[in-house]
């Protein structure tokens, strides 16, 4: 009788960086579309209320010459609200639940210092120098950000946090390198763009970064198999025959 060979104890990963990718994206991707959505909603909750709710006096951040070279640019908008959807992807990358809680946490830490930052040292930009509201999407912006909650910019916070995320998933998908490049350009415009349109600093900008690049290292060193789910390989699990 013939005997079927014995199945290896561990079989390829996925072939390609195309299919690890659609493999982490297509990962519970429902509910880490609603748990990102929630975290957003309650990271806005204690947000708004420190900002309109100050308990301290408020510190307005000094100008540097570096603010003065950077010019006003409104197109700059549309990179400043990608941080929206930018958040989303180093989440979107992971491959399971634990993962997802554990990074969310490290995230939400991230927040809350930020958070803790902005009631006991709350701080505002200058006044701006140039008329905004016949811009599109800055009326909307100044009535819901208004000046506060300047230092540090936790949209460049998040954005690096998220940025130094992403760079170590694509590494281990094996991604070509122009898409990190892609992933370095899109923080540094989001960086640029909190200056460019006057909603921040230089300085809130590179406390920001410090304050970001700190939790992701910090994070990357304690939690060093996060991302690394099943190995190496891409979804072993789903590759596993009956």
């Amino acid at each position: 009788m013939n005997r079927h060979p014995a199945l290896p104890h561990t079989l390829p990963p996925v072939s390609g960086w195309k299919a690890g990718l659609r493999l982490r994206f297509w990962r519970y991707l429902p509910l880490k579309f609603v748990g990102i959505s929630a975290f957003m909603w309650v990271f806005f909750v204690g947000y708004f209320h420190t900002l309109r709710h100050p308990v301290y006096p408020v510190f307005q951040m000094p100008l540097t010459t570096l603010d003065q070279l950077i010019p006003f640019q409104p197109q700059a908008m549309l990179a400043y609200a990608s941080l929206w959807l930018y958040v989303g992807t180093a989440p979107g990358l992971l491959l399971t639940l634990k993962e997802l809680i554990v990074y969310g946490l490290w995230a939400a830490a991230l927040c809350a210092s930020g958070l803790a930052i902005f009631y006991f040292w709350p701080t505002s930009v200058p006044p701006h120098q140039v008329d905004v509201s016949g811009f599109p999407g800055f009326g909307l912006l100044q009535g819901m950000d208004a000046a506060g909650n300047a230092c540090p910019s936790l949209h460049v916070a998040t954005a690096v946090f998220t940025a130094i995320w992403v760079e170590r998933l694509l590494r281990i998908v094996g991604v070509p390198s122009a898409l990190r490049v892609l992933n370095l350009a899109w923080v540094v415009a989001i960086a640029y763009s909190t200056a460019a349109i006057r909603q921040h600093v230089v300085l809130d900008a590179v406390a920001g970064a410090a304050l970001g690049a700190l939790f992701a290292v910090v994070a990357i060193l304690c939690c060093p198999r996060l991302g690394r789910s099943e190995g190496s390989s891409e979804g072993r699990k789903g590759l596993r025959p009956p």
